[in-house]
């Protein structure tokens, strides 16, 4: 007779811990579902380069589909950018070119900055959606005008923003 009593104990320990630990998880469950626990509504916008380059100002917008960087000479000397390359988180490369009229300057002075705006086509197809955070990886390719277009450096940064 004592010996049901035992198991009858741990049975109902057992039970009763069950429960909270199916409570535990509904909860978890109800949060992850409402984005409570997304950690990219969490995290601020920001837009990061390397200290060659500054990065002053950033917009990403799916309509009209463009994204305008404003980018800081910090080299020390004056530079020419000979390219761009945009691409999302996943590798996607986005067809991506500079906005009607813009041309990229053959000298950029040290300590300037110039506002690069281009017109992008297929934000969808990376996976952008509007008012929900998104990542776009930018190569510039330069060189200082004073060695030419012999010795060119890279700069990779990121723009993490709230797609307007």
């Amino acid at each position: 007779m004592f010996k049901f009593k035992k198991s009858q104990a741990a049975l109902e320990f057992l039970t009763t811990y069950a429960w909270a630990f199916l409570v535990i998880l509904v909860m978890v469950g109800a949060l992850a579902y409402f984005g409570i626990l997304s950690p990219s509504k969490l995290l601020p916008d920001r837009c990061n380069f390397g200290s060659e380059l500054g990065c002053d100002d950033y917009k990403l917008s799916i309509s009209p589909n463009d994204l305008n960087i404003k980018l800081k000479n910090n080299v020390g000397e004056p530079i020419a950018v000979s390219a761009f390359a945009i691409t999302s988180e996943g590798s996607t490369v986005i067809a991506c070119s500079l906005e009607a009229g813009f041309i990229l300057p053959a000298s950029w002075a040290q300590g300037t900055d110039i506002d690069f705006k281009y017109d992008c086509s297929n934000w969808a197809a990376a996976g952008f959606i509007s008012g929900q955070k998104g990542k776009v990886l930018v190569t510039v390719t330069y060189n200082t005008v004073k060695s030419g277009t012999g010795y060119p450096h890279k700069v990779q940064g990121e723009v993490f923003a709230t797609v307007q």
